[in-house]
C-alpha cells in the first residue's frame, strides 16, 4: 500500500512539472515572438500595431507597439482600436453559424426566402452559406469599385444583382464585399433585429469586447483609435479615415483592440459556449468552397496543402494542421487572425499602415507554433497531451 501511494504521488507530481515546464516554455516564446515582433516593425518603421496571442491553458498576451499616428500619436496599448478590414468577415460569420444553429434560419435556404427581390434575377438559386462562402457565382470582387466611391449601399446592391453570373451559385469561388454583405439583410428580416445590433449585444457585450464595434462612429468615439497610414517616398504619412468599406459592415465594417481580439481568439477555441457553442463553430468551419488559388500564393505555398473557404473563414491545411485565417487590407491598414484549434491557440495582428510584413510575422508565428508544438506537446491542465 505504501509502495502505491509513492507511485500515485510520483505520477502526480510528475504531470505537475510538465504543466509548468510546458506553461514556461509557451511564456518565453511569448516573450521572444513579442520581441520579434517589435523589431520588425522597427525595420519597416511601422506606426503602430496591435498583437495578440492566446493560449486556451497557458495564458495570453495584449499588447500594443508604436503610435497611433507617426507624429504626435499616442502610445498604442491594448485597449487602442484598430479597423479590422476584412477580418470583419470572421465576425459574420460566426454570427450567422450562431444563428442558424438556434433555428432562426438554415444556412442552405434560399435568400430569395428573406430577400424576395432576388427571386426575379438570375440569383434565385442563390442560398445562404452562398453569401459566406464567396460562391455567389459573381466576377470575383463585383462592385468593389462602388463601395469606394459615394454610392449608398443599397444603390449598389440593386446594381449587383443584375450582373451576370460566371458560373451557377455554389460552382465557383469569387471573393466578394457586396454580395456577402447581404448576409445583414438576411439577418434583419430573418429575426427583426439588425445585424448591428446582434453583433453589439450578443457578441461584443457578452464577450467584454469593450473597445471596439460597428462603423466609424465606434472608431472614433474617443482619441484612442489607430489612424491609417500610407507610404510616401521615404515614410509613412497619416491618412484620412475613410468611411466607404464601412458601408458594408458585415465585410469589412468593425474595429477591435487587442484585448477584444483576445476574446474574439478565445471565443473561436469554444471558452465561451453560450456566445458561440460547439454547433455554431461546426457550421462555420466546414469547408464550402475550394480555394485552390490560395495554394499559390507566394507566403504559403511551401506550408498549404488544401484552402477552403467557410462562412466567413479561410480554412487551410498548413503543414499537416488544420487551421482557420482570416486577412484584412484597406486604405491604411493591415490586418490577421489565425485560429489552430487543435494546438489551442490563436493569433491575431493589426497594423495601421499597409505593409507586407504583416505576411511574414504571421506566416513566422504558425510556423514556430507548430513547430514548438510538434517538438514537445504542450499539456493540459489534467496533465493530458493535447496532441491528436
Amino acid at each position: 500500500m505504501k509502495y502505491l501511494v509513492v507511485v500515485v504521488f510520483w505520477l502526480f507530481t510528475t504531470k505537475v512539472h510538465a504543466v509548468e515546464d510546458a506553461k514556461q516554455q509557451w511564456h518565453q516564446f511569448l516573450n521572444s515572438y513579442s520581441k520579434q515582433v517589435e523589431r520588425k516593425l522597427k525595420e519597416k518603421s511601422i506606426p503602430g500595431a496591435a498583437l495578440s496571442i492566446v493560449h486556451g491553458d497557458f495564458g495570453d498576451l495584449a499588447k500594443g507597439f508604436g503610435k497611433t499616428q507617426v507624429r504626435k500619436g499616442r502610445s498604442v496599448n491594448q485597449n487602442t482600436r484598430f479597423r479590422l478590414a476584412s477580418v470583419s468577415k470572421t465576425f459574420a460569420g460566426s454570427l450567422t453559424a450562431k444563428l442558424a444553429s438556434q433555428g432562426y434560419f438554415h444556412i442552405d435556404d434560399y435568400v430569395g426566402k428573406y430577400l424576395p427581390y432576388v427571386d426575379d434575377t438570375d440569383y434565385k438559386s442563390l442560398k445562404v452559406y452562398h453569401l459566406l462562402s464567396h460562391s455567389s457565382g459573381l466576377v470575383p470582387n463585383a462592385y468593389d469599385n462602388l463601395i469606394e466611391s459615394r454610392m449608398p449601399y443599397d444603390e449598389i446592391i440593386e446594381r449587383l444583382i443584375q450582373v451576370d453570373p460566371i458560373c451557377p451559385p455554389g460552382q465557383c469561388y469569387g471573393y466578394q464585399n457586396a454580395m456577402f454583405s447581404l448576409i445583414s439583410d438576411v439577418i434583419l428580416n430573418a429575426t427583426g433585429m439588425p445585424y448591428e445590433r446582434w453583433l453589439v449585444e450578443f457578441m461584443f457585450k457578452p464577450l467584454n469586447m469593450q473597445d471596439g464595434g460597428v462603423g466609424i462612429d465606434n472608431m472614433q468615439k474617443d482619441d484612442n483609435f489607430a489612424f491609417p497610414h500610407v507610404l510616401g517616398r521615404k515614410r509613412w504619412h497619416t491618412a484620412k479615415l475613410k468611411p466607404h468599406y464601412y458601408k458594408v459592415a458585415p465585410a469589412a465594417g468593425i474595429n477591435a483592440s487587442a484585448a477584444d481580439m483576445v476574446q474574439w481568439l478565445k471565443a473561436q477555441l469554444g471558452y465561451y459556449p453560450d456566445v458561440l457553442s460547439l454547433d455554431a463553430l461546426t457550421i462555420q468551419g466546414r469547408p464550402y468552397t475550394h480555394t485552390k488559388r490560395e495554394l499559390r500564393r507566394r507566403i504559403w505555398r511551401e506550408h498549404i496543402d488544401e484552402a477552403f473557404y467557410g462562412l466567413g473563414w479561410r480554412i487551410y491545411d498548413y503543414d499537416g494542421e488544420h487551421l482557420m485565417y482570416h486577412s484584412g487590407w484597406v486604405q491604411g491598414y493591415r490586418t490577421d487572425v489565425v485560429v489552430i484549434p487543435a494546438l489551442n491557440v490563436g493569433f491575431s495582428l493589426l497594423l495601421n499602415a499597409e505593409s507586407g510584413v504583416i505576411n511574414e510575422l504571421t506566416t513566422d508565428f504558425i510556423s514556430q507554433v507548430i513547430d514548438m508544438y510538434r517538438e514537445a506537446p504542450p499539456q493540459t491542465n489534467d496533465g493530458a497531451s493535447k496532441e491528436s
